[in-house]
């Protein structure tokens, strides 16, 4: 006997996605007031479908993975649940290439800088012995 799959809901309340992705209310009025997410309203009430739950997903996977809001919201915005999403999936990677290459290079500063550092602790743990010998 197979078990159900549980039903998605139809909709969501700002509090159910706070809670679902941990963050603040306030973080999800800001992506909206951005226009990245645009819930429906019931009066004072944001009303949240499943895609503006899927596209607050995918912001917050854009954030984690170093991606601007303007990155993000293009790469959202190419998304087509009718097609292949080929655009979609080429901007992507280009992007995934652009950031990799960014973090690289941060990386190598921060090696380099790792380096002067060291550097420059050598260079007064010396001085500080040499003035304690004295």
């Amino acid at each position: 006997m197979k078990a159900k799959a549980a039903k998605e809901p139809a909709s969501y309340s700002i509090s159910e996605l706070a809670r679902e992705f941990d963050i603040t209310t306030r973080t999800i009025r800001f992506y909206e007031d951005k226009g990245l997410i645009s819930p429906a309203r019931r009066g004072q009430t944001r009303i949240y479908s499943p895609e503006d739950r899927v596209r607050l997903k995918l912001i917050l996977r854009g954030k984690r993975l170093g991606f601007s809001l303007e990155e993000s919201r293009e790469i959202i915005d190419m998304y087509d649940p009718a097609g292949g999403n080929v655009e979609q999936l080429q901007r992507l990677l280009a992007a995934i290439e652009q950031k990799r290459a960014q973090l690289h290079q941060q990386l190598r500063d921060i090696q380099s800088l790792m380096g002067e550092l060291d550097e420059a602790e050598a260079r007064a743990r010396a001085a500080l012995e040499q003035n304690t010998d004295h």
